[in-house]
């Protein structure tokens, strides 16, 4: 079923992206999401008008063209197969993305102010995070978070979380600006399930209202390609069920003057942090690591 902030696989799809999520359809402000699939020799070129965008790629390869710049992309044959590179392209510039093989590529969008450089990032310079301990377990790309990547107001990671494992918790919120204590920024969770014996993969993504903004409410049950949006809210658990690794894809901006990620974590259940230290990290973590750098 598709809601204002559940959008479950095709409902958001246009032309060449089987998801697209702008500032304008998510009735925000920052913003946005589109993931880009191309054939076998495919080709597809855009404009990255007033936002910063970084071409991620999920399953396969592809060349990007940018300010002059070409910047090839090794990719990887999927989202639980290891950590990839990637491209930043800056806003008022036209971006031309060409796959050889074909494949699934995520662009990662906010709108910004600055316009910086076009750059490729190799795979070796992400940093993988494991974060939590026990059924809590979960790792982190950090490919695009604040302190690791120079962006004016993108912030974009990817969380992989073991199957029968919760993430995104303890629930937390970033929907009012406390000058270092609270960031106000938008969220979009793409997901992604690993399949047991072809049979696809399901999980769960709860949001509940904080008392600002518009009082976000979701109990969806998500598949592949499905999006959630967070404007506001406590958000959390995301629950990958037995089985079934989930992965998925966080986008974020918004309006305060330093991008930043700083969180509230829930009052009821902030305590559990407190137990991480007795318990140990989930041993099927890490899914993989960042090669070394050469």
């Amino acid at each position: 079923m598709t809601t204002a902030h559940h959008l479950p696989a095709g409902t958001t799809g246009t032309g060449v992206h089987t998801v697209d999520v702008s500032p304008a359809s998510a009735g925000w402000a920052h913003s946005s999401l589109r993931v880009l699939e191309l054939p076998p020799g495919g080709r597809h070129t855009f404009a990255t008008g007033d936002s910063e965008w970084i071409v991620l790629p999920l399953a396969g390869g592809c060349t990007v063209v940018v300010d002059d710049g070409t910047f090839p992309l090794t990719g990887r044959t999927g989202v639980f197969k290891g950590v990839t590179d990637f491209a930043y392209v800056p806003r008022d510039a036209e971006v031309v993305v060409t796959s050889r093989d074909g494949g699934r590529f995520a662009l990662t969008g906010a709108r910004c102010d600055r316009r910086l450089p076009a750059r490729h990032v190799p795979a070796s310079s992400v940093p993988v995070e494991l974060r939590g301990t026990g059924s809590c377990s979960r790792q982190v790309n950090n490919f695009g978070a604040a302190g690791v990547l120079d962006c004016d107001r993108l912030i974009a990671v990817e969380v992989i979380t073991p199957g029968g494992n919760w993430s995104s918790f303890p629930p937390h919120k970033h929907d009012e600006h406390r000058p270092g204590e609270e960031s106000e920024l938008e969220e979009i969770y793409y997901f992604e399930f690993a399949p047991h014996e072809g049979v696809p993969g399901l999980g769960y993504q709860r949001v509940s209202p904080s008392g600002h903004g518009i009082g976000t409410d979701v109990l969806a049950e998500v598949r592949d390609g499905d999006v959630v949006l967070i404007p506001d809210g406590w958000h959390g658990p995301s629950m990958a069920v037995p089985g079934h690794h989930m992965y998925y894809l966080n986008v974020m901006a918004g309006p305060d003057p330093e991008r930043a990620w700083l969180i509230r974590d829930h009052p009821d259940h902030a305590w559990i942090r407190a137990t991480w230290p007795e318990q140990p990290v989930d041993p099927r973590l890490p899914l993989y690591t960042a090669p070394e750098k050469s």
